[in-house]
């Protein structure tokens, strides 16, 4: 009997963006969930210590959505540039809502 060695057809250029989708969710998803954890907090109306729990428990369901995000798009590139974007976009507004409530 000959032996024949059956291959899996998954290309290093596929699991390179196996794996860059799976930095993007896990280093991208913790970055938008700290920015936009950050912004609910200050944009909450209630008071601050409130804000910050509610701000925090919905983190983990913004997380969870960021992370199927990635996997859904088309491309790792399209997943990293929503991430980045995202988040810029979440920095920006919660550092001048910050700047803008200081004395």
């Amino acid at each position: 009997m000959s032996k024949t060695i059956k291959t899996t057809g998954l290309t290093p250029r596929y699991r390179l963006a196996v794996a860059s989708r799976v930095l993007a969710a896990a280093l991208g998803g913790y970055a938008l969930t700290s920015a936009a954890t950050l912004l609910l907090a200050l944009l909450w109306p209630a008071p601050k210590a409130q804000g910050i729990l509610w701000a925090t428990m919905l983190s983990f369901a913004l997380y969870a959505v960021a992370v199927i995000w990635v996997f859904h798009t088309k491309t790792a590139a399209r997943a990293w540039l929503g991430m980045l974007v995202a988040t810029a976009v979440c920095s920006g507004l919660a550092w001048m809502l910050w700047l803008g409530g200081r004395p």
